[in-house]
């Protein structure tokens, strides 16, 4: 071969190579990235119901299935709501029997495909929970966001933020909870949400630009009679607290953060969304250098930045090692920089964002001693 020719074909090789890793990497991103609100946590296993009787369902068996606590049960035209695995029931080789606690709608027939989800409740607050609220439109940055308003004496507002793979439903949780401690509950639903508007570039930024329509809410809420507020984040929205405690010019006027599951480390929850919806291990990088350059994600980890020294606001963060998108030991070493500000509740044997789920009493139990002397 002559050496321009030769020369040429090495430059569109070349060429042909990069323009398929662009491609990988825009593949490898748009899994990690697009991820509509409501949408299953990704690897979420499909269970199918093997029979039901008074009070119990059979379903296969798995590492979801065995999950203690309590969770949601959906499946297409169905959602139920199950409780801790029953010991005393027969359970098969390939089967586990839990507690069913109720059927929210639809009925569990034999062979139905389900999921476990942290979402028990769907509906509104009065539909789902019996409790006054109202629907409120908030001004935000690229538009009006949705949110439920759960009226309360106190003058001191709870902020909640859902995160990856839930909606502003998975709040609902707690919303008995904390309107027993007669906090007023502003419940969020921000860009990319059902009713909300939709990303510029259509693209999820894991809580670094969404943080600014939870900036949105806390200025209402100061508009609408609020002395300061608390939120209460899960997942991407407990880095959007994180990230509008720091650069809030509304900051110093919340008085607390409660933070479920954190994503701290972008690029190892970028690795394990992409990884959990099939993206070869190998397209990992490309995903991580795709996502950056698209989404416009800082270089630096959470914890990499002036956030541990920027925080001041009392911080409870409940959290387990057995997450698999968002590394418990980031919230570890969070804690660890900040004793005194920040306290670490672990909870083992929950997967991401479902650590109430795991452990309800608990969880409120913890939360309650928090939230006592910020009131």
């Amino acid at each position: 071969m002559r050496p321009a020719t030769a020369t040429a074909a090495a430059v569109t090789t070349i060429l042909g190579v990069g323009a398929a890793a662009v491609a990988a990497g825009r593949y490898a991103s748009d899994a990690a990235l697009k991820v509509p609100s409501g949408r299953p946590f990704p690897g979420d296993r499909r269970l199918t119901v093997h029979s039901t009787a008074a009070g119990q369902v059979t379903l296969t068996r798995s590492f979801a299935a065995l999950r203690p606590g309590t969770y949601g049960l959906v499946g297409h035209g169905v959602h139920a709501v199950v409780g801790p695995v029953i010991e005393q029931a027969g359970h098969g080789a390939d089967t586990v029997v839990r507690r069913l606690e109720r059927v929210v709608h639809g009925t569990l027939e034999p062979g139905a495909k389900v999921r476990m989800t942290p979402e028990l409740y769907s509906g509104d607050p009065g539909s789902a929970l019996g409790l006054d609220f109202k629907e409120v439109e908030i001004p935000g940055e690229l538009g009006v966001l949705p949110a439920w308003f759960v009226p309360a004496p106190r003058d001191v507002w709870v902020i909640t933020v859902h995160g990856l793979g839930t909606s502003r439903a998975h709040p609902m949780n707690l919303m008995g909870f904390l309107n027993a401690q007669q906090l007023p509950v502003l419940d969020l639903a921000y860009r990319g949400d059902t009713g909300a508007p939709r990303p510029t570039d259509g693209l999820g930024h894991l809580g670094e630009s969404e943080w600014r329509d939870l900036d949105a809410a806390i200025r209402y809420a100061m508009r609408y009679g609020a002395e300061s507020v608390i939120v209460h984040g899960w997942s991407t929205g407990a880095s959007m607290a994180l990230h509008a405690a720091v650069n809030s010019p509304l900051r110093d006027r919340i008085s607390g953060l409660v933070l479920d599951s954190p994503v701290l480390d972008w690029r190892a929850t970028l690795r394990a969304l992409a990884a959990a919806r099939g993206v070869p291990a190998a397209l990992a990088p490309l995903a991580v250098r795709a996502a950056q350059g698209r989404a416009g994600l800082h270089g630096a980890r959470l914890l990499d930045t002036s956030l541990p020294a920027a925080l001041h606001a009392p911080t409870l963060i409940f959290h387990g090692p057995d997450d698999t998108l968002a590394p418990w030991a980031a919230s570890e070493a969070l804690a660890r920089l900040r004793p005194g500000l920040v306290a670490l509740h672990s909870v083992p044997q929950a997967p991401h964002a479902a650590m109430w789920n795991a452990g309800p009493a608990r969880y409120e139990e913890a939360l309650r001693r928090f939230l006592t002397p910020l009131m």
